[in-house]
């Protein structure tokens, strides 16, 4: 009998030690997702598409002295688990034109490489006084970890095979300059009769998720096209207005737009993939764009492989937007630093 009172008296002493514990430490999925956050295309609705493009347009023609007071002093955290040129420096460029102080935390340079957690890197950045982050990672769906964990407006850099949102909206940008339509009048139905192609390693491409969610919603046609390898049939499970088309030539005909994504070579393990196959039928080279999409805008999110998805002489070529494209970044990622921090373009 008393060894019974003695488990019962236990018991009501580590259930009481854990309320209290419950009480001090905030349960990870508690926090909510800060508004201000970025982490899936298909977290805009087309009116905060056209606010945000707007926002770009505006921060883009803003005096340089005039928009540095928008956000002056305010401290933003680059945390790139992997490397980056055009995102990292373009999210840095962006921030910094607002007036803002960035640091940048890469995984070779920090405790992330001892084992630190993504959690535990995001409280402690919180603590050092960081009011927004912008992650990259190799790990699908790390931007919500870190959006629960702090409670920061977190923009998401690009995860794992999952999405880059930011890229997703300067491609829109880029296309609309294009197309020669404002954002100001963008609608449900503004790239109605628009077929945009993208072409390549749909399999493991965040931007393509990220487009493939983001313009069928204004009207586009998204036409993924490769070899079975790197283009699944499945992959057309990622919403309406998107279909497959085996045949690169058949694509380009019918495209205004086409988006040629870089053969991730890391990525190939495991794949029988003939390089030399896929050159002959999927590369973006002058005949080929000549014969078949005369008028349309050649995209390409970087990095390039010349030779490879696209020859030199299309990349350099007047169809080209590519340097539209990496240009566009600085404009379209200030104004999600501001929204994030509260700083607007409007």
């Amino acid at each position: 009998m008393a060894d019974q009172e003695r488990s019962e008296e236990m018991a009501k002493t580590r259930n009481s030690s854990r309320e209290t514990q419950e009480s001090f430490t905030p349960s990870f999925f508690q926090q909510p997702i800060h508004p201000g956050s970025a982490i899936s295309a298909a977290d805009f609705s087309v009116a905060e598409v056209r606010r945000i493009l707007e926002s770009a347009d505006v921060l883009e023609k803003e005096d340089p002295l005039r928009r540095m007071k928008r956000l002056a002093k305010r401290r933003v955290a680059l945390l790139f688990y992997e490397s980056s040129t055009r995102t990292r420096t373009s999210f840095e460029l962006a921030a910094k034109a607002l007036g803002a102080d960035t640091t940048l935390v890469s995984s070779l340079s920090s405790s992330i490489e001892k084992g630190e957690s993504l959690k535990d890197t995001g409280i402690t950045l919180k603590a050092l006084g960081a009011e927004c982050v912008i992650l990259r990672s190799p790990y699908s769906g790390a931007p919500y970890l870190l959006a629960r964990a702090t409670g920061l407006p977190v923009l998401n850099a690009g995860d794992g095979m999952a999405e880059h949102p930011s890229q997703a909206l300067l491609d829109l940008r880029t296309i609309l300059q294009f197309l020669e339509m404002r954002a100001g009048k963008l609608s449900e139905k503004t790239l109605r009769g628009v077929t945009v192609t993208i072409c390549g390693d749909i399999l493991h491409s965040r931007v393509a998720r990220s487009n493939a969610l983001l313009l069928p919603r204004l009207g586009a046609k998204v036409v993924f096209c490769g070899p079975v390898e790197l283009l699944p049939e499945s992959a057309v499970g990622l919403g309406p207005g998107t279909v497959i088309e085996r045949d690169f030539e058949t694509a380009l005909r019918e495209s205004q737009i086409v988006m040629m994504l870089r053969i991730q070579a890391e990525r190939l393990a495991g794949l029988q993939l003939d390089l030399d196959e896929y050159r002959r039928r999927y590369q973006a080279n002058g005949e080929r764009i000549a014969a078949h999409a005369p008028r349309a805008a050649i995209l390409h999110p970087g990095p390039i492989i010349r030779g490879m998805e696209i020859t030199s002489e299309v990349a350099d070529g007047p169809q080209s937007a590519i340097a539209a494209q990496v240009h566009n970044g600085v404009p379209v990622r200030m104004a999600l630093v501001a929204r994030a921090l509260k700083g607007g373009g409007r």
